[in-house]
Order: structure tokens, then C-alpha cells, then sequence
């Protein structure tokens, strides 16, 4: 089992290194690809995977990746109305097909699992995004790994005793410590690169920080979904890691996070 999740876990980072350079479009396809994956996974829970209701989802995302080219929904609100709408049409006129649930189920998979992924490629467009993008994968991965760390270390009392029994809260100070120093690490490394001076490596640390924080909700909030709906894993894409969800819950929520502050403090 370890070797076959060792093996998974190098092409994993193989495939992101790929795209994650590239950037641009090949960056933006995957993530299309991943996200639709991701969310036939989260609506196969409420099996509406293969219905009208998870069609609209998909078709959905296609707009909502394809606006990131071509901007033709000058408003996101209006993108979102309009995705409200059609679902409660689909609701309304195949009723009563479908449970309220399911329906808001397929609209909440748009944002949760393609929206928030879609802030990697928006975060890999700034300005040094070529940079920053990293620290997304820094703030999820590298917490994840520190957290557990020092959780095993002088882990004693526990975060979230009923939903994640193994989680403590000394694993997330860790964590979320751990990852402000990779964060200082990398960019102290590559500061010729990104032009950035003393002050901006430790704003950038602090983002890490949040994010790293962040990332640990995002991996509790797909446990309760799993724990809610009595399954292991959500997927078997990935051998020894699950599906695409199980690798990827923290990296959804950290990824917005990391783009809006570094946007907004860095612009």
C-alpha cells in the first residue's frame, strides 16, 4: 500500500509541475478536466451524477472555465443567477424527480470543487503568479505533512475528536507554523526571481499561514461529507490516495484563499 500511494503521490506532482509551469491553457484544460472529475465524484453521493440536474453542473463549468477566456459574463452574479435558475427549472418541470438536495447539491459542486479550483489558474496569471501559484500546494500540502508531524511528535489534545479522531490541535499549530516557514523558505530562495523585498516575503508568509489554516477546514469539511454519507473514499482514481476530491479537499479551499489576499496585497 505504501509503495502503490509512493508511486501515485510522485505522478501526481509530475502532472501538476506539468501544467502548473505551462500555465496558460494546458493549466486551465486540466484544471477543467480535474474539476469535472471532482464533481461527478461529490454528485455521485447524491446520485445525480449521470441525471439532467449533474448535466447542468457540467455544462456549468464549461461556462464558467470557458468565461475565464473569453469573459462574456461581465458579472459572476449574473453567471450564478442564471445557473440558480436553470436548475430550478430543471426542478420544477421533471418534478418530482429530483429531491431539493440533489438540486442544491449540483449547484454547490459548481463552486465548490470548479470554481475554487479555477483560482489556481487565476492565481498562476498574476503578477509573479508563476511564484505564487506554488504556495496554494505549499500551504495544503506542506501544512498537511507538518501537521501530522507534529502531531504525531506531541500531538495530545484533539482538534475535532468526532469528525477526525487522529487530528490535534498541537498537529495544526504545526501545520500552520510549518507552512509560514516553507513559505519564507521559498521565497527567500527565488526573492531575485519574483523582485520582492523583505517585507513581501513575510506578507506572503502570513498569507501562507491563512491558507495553511484554511486547508485544514477544507480536509474536515470533505470528511463530513464522507462521514454524513457513509463512504471511505470518494473515488479510486488515485491508487492509495482516493479520488480526486480525497487528494485535492484541501487544495479547493487554500486556492481561493491564496489568490484573493495576493491580489489584494500585492497588486
Amino acid at each position: 500500500m505504501f509503495k502503490t500511494r509512493l508511486l501515485s503521490g510522485i505522478v501526481l506532482v509530475v502532472i501538476a509541475l506539468i501544467l502548473v509551469i505551462t500555465g496558460g491553457n494546458v493549466l486551465l484544460g486540466g484544471l477543467f478536466v480535474i474539476s469535472l472529475i471532482g464533481m461527478f465524484e461529490l454528485y455521485r453521493i447524491f446520485r445525480i451524477e449521470k441525471a439532467s440536474a449533474g448535466i447542468v453542473g457540467y455544462l456549468a463549468v464549461l461556462v464558467l472555465y470557458g468565461n475565464l477566456l473569453w469573459g462574456f459574463f461581465k458579472d459572476p452574479m449574473a453567471f450564478v443567477m442564471a445557473l440558480l435558475i436553470l436548475l430550478m427549472f430543471v426542478y420544477v418541470f421533471t418534478y418530482p424527480k429530483y429531491k431539493t438536495e440533489q438540486v442544491m447539491a449540483a449547484f454547490f459542486g459548481v463552486f465548490y470543487v470548479a470554481a475554487m479550483l479555477s483560482c489556481i489558474y487565476q492565481t498562476r496569471m498574476l503578477e509573479n503568479g508563476a511564484y505564487i501559484v506554488w504556495l496554494i500546494f505549499l500551504c495544503s500540502w506542506g501544512c498537511d505533512t507538518c501537521a501530522y508531524c507534529v502531531g504525531v511528535l506531541i500531538g495530545k489534545h484533539k482538534m475535532s475528536p468526532k469528525l477526525s479522531p487522529k487530528k490535534s490541535i498541537e498537529g495544526a499549530v504545526g501545520g500552520v507554523v510549518g507552512s509560514m516557514l516553507l513559505t519564507l523558505l521559498y521565497t527567500w530562495i527565488f526573492r531575485t526571481q519574483m523582485q520582492i523585498e523583505t517585507r513581501e516575503m513575510f506578507l506572503l508568509a502570513l498569507i501562507g499561514g491563512v491558507g495553511a489554516l484554511i486547508s485544514m477546514v477544507g480536509d474536515l469539511a470533505a470528511s463530513a461529507v464522507k462521514r454524513n454519507y457513509e463512504i471511505k473514499d470518494y473515488g479510486k482514481l488515485i491508487p492509495g490516495h482516493g479520488g480526486i476530491l480525497d487528494r485535492f479537499d484541501s487544495v479547493i479551499f487554500t486556492a481561493p484563499v491564496v489568490y484573493y489576499l495576493a491580489e489584494f496585497f500585492l497588486s
